[in-house]
């Protein structure tokens, strides 16, 4: 079977969307599919294109895929207005290439990843174009969230084209798929029929990432020495809720035992240096590669999972698969009947969205019994082991876009030649 996918993050970035993306592509060659991707040039989450790259349609094959990054403007302060140029401008950059690759390449099955919903028409296009089935796959929902966090006014002229052009985008596909059972049943609402919803779990790169057992390397490396670590790492961005951690980590000052560790980039960075100004225990450092994520998250003692309060039933973090595959208890700031609340339910503990002092009183109980982290730790890794198998999640890709394309019988193409 030929694939096609069009999504705005791929490798070589390492977080985020683009690891799912292209683990689907790789994966589904190694099945003996053809696959192609469209995507854009690597900018993620520094929000400046990679080092090494520049602007201009780069071709490469990567894995057994057929890549073609694509040129996009990159905003080093992404606010609502240049966000939405932003996904604009990959919209208009890949339309030719994807258009192209459709009609020369005729795949059979089109899927795009959202983000950017903005460039979902293009593949929907491509789709129909071309006589294949499409499917859209929602990582998160880009505009409630872009309310919840205030970078649109939903009640502007901008926020209602945007929640009209959403409606329209995510009722002309054949499947729509999400992350989570609340997000399935926000697609639901928002006027998907029921038998186009599918889910599709993000999966933990169980292989990658095992637990450490005693003291990781990490922390040696880094000259940390305090007896305890507390880590986030990820995307350092306004909607993940990360201005809270100074303030945590102000607050665990006290004990003198344990570091705060911030592992990410991203256009809150400088913020948060700012904000950590004159808190000792308190450490930043930089994206690790794949090979040492075993090693980076095995230096936590727990895991620090901030969400602005309003996003938690929109998105379900990315960063959450593999910290629970670390075998690592999560604290996390999410009401208990969100969906982050209900996977974060008997690995870690759940605080108030917003709650520095709660989420640190957190840390603290966790810290303080070896026993209960040890639990809770080792539930987390086997709700990883069940939930989040990565062959599982992709098995279960595979067979439905399987049946989607035989179920509408021989591709008209193929009768005609």
């Amino acid at each position: 079977m030929r694939l096609l996918i069009l999504g705005i993050n791929y490798a070589p970035e390492i977080i985020s969307t683009a690891v799912y993306t292209t683990d689907l592509a790789e994966d589904m060659t190694s099945r003996g599919h053809e696959v192609s991707a469209v995507t854009a040039l690597p900018y993620f989450p520094a929000w400046k294109i990679m080092d090494g790259w520049r602007q201009g349609w780069r071709f490469e094959r990567r894995n057994g895929v057929d890549v073609m990054h694509c040129p996009l403007y990159v905003p080093s302060k992404p606010s609502g207005a240049r966000r939405i140029l932003h996904h604009v401008s990959f919209a208009v950059a890949s339309l030719p290439v994807t258009l192209w690759w459709g009609l020369r390449r005729r795949p059979d099955f089109v899927l795009v990843v959202a983000p950017a919903l903005i460039a979902a028409p293009v593949g929907w296009l491509t789709a129909r174009l071309a006589g294949a089935r499409c499917w859209l796959h929602v990582q998160d929902f880009e505009v409630e969230a872009a309310f919840t966090t205030g970078l649109l006014n939903q009640d502007g002229w901008i926020g209602r084209a945007a929640r009209a052009f959403e409606g329209w985008v995510l009722r002309r596909f054949d499947r729509v798929s999400s992350i989570s059972a609340p997000m399935l049943a926000k697609l639901r609402q928002k006027g998907v029929p029921r038998a186009r919803v599918v889910e599709l779990r993000n999966w933990a790169n169980l292989e990658a990432v095992t637990p450490v057992e005693g003291p990781s390397p990490m922390r040696a490396e880094l000259g940390i020495n305090t007896g305890y670590v507390a880590l986030y790492s990820g995307n350092l961005a306004n909607k993940q809720g990360l201005g809270i951690l100074p303030g945590v980590a102000r607050l665990l000052e006290r004990r003198g035992d344990v570091t705060v560790v911030i592992c990410g980039d991203g256009p809150m960075r400088d913020d948060l240096v700012g904000m950590s100004s004159g808190i000792g225990n308190i450490r930043f450092i930089p994206l690790q590669p794949l090979e040492r994520l075993s090693d980076l998250l095995g230096m936590a003692d727990v895991h620090l999972l901030p969400q602005v309060a309003g996003v938690a039933d929109l998105m379900l973090p990315s960063k959450l698969t593999n910290m629970l595959a670390s075998g690592r208890p999560v604290v996390a700031t999410t009401r208990p009947d969100t969906a982050l609340g209900r996977e974060i339910d008997r690995c870690g503990v759940n605080t108030p969205p917003g709650d520095a002092q709660a989420m640190a009183a957190a840390v603290d109980f966790l810290l303080d019994r070896p026993e209960e982290r040890m639990r809770l730790g080792a539930a987390a890794r086997a709700r990883a082991l069940e939930n989040w198998s990565r062959t599982a999640v992709l098995d279960r890709f595979e067979d439905e876009m399987c049946a989607m394309t035989r179920a509408v019988g021989p591709n008209p193409r193929e009768v005609s030649g």
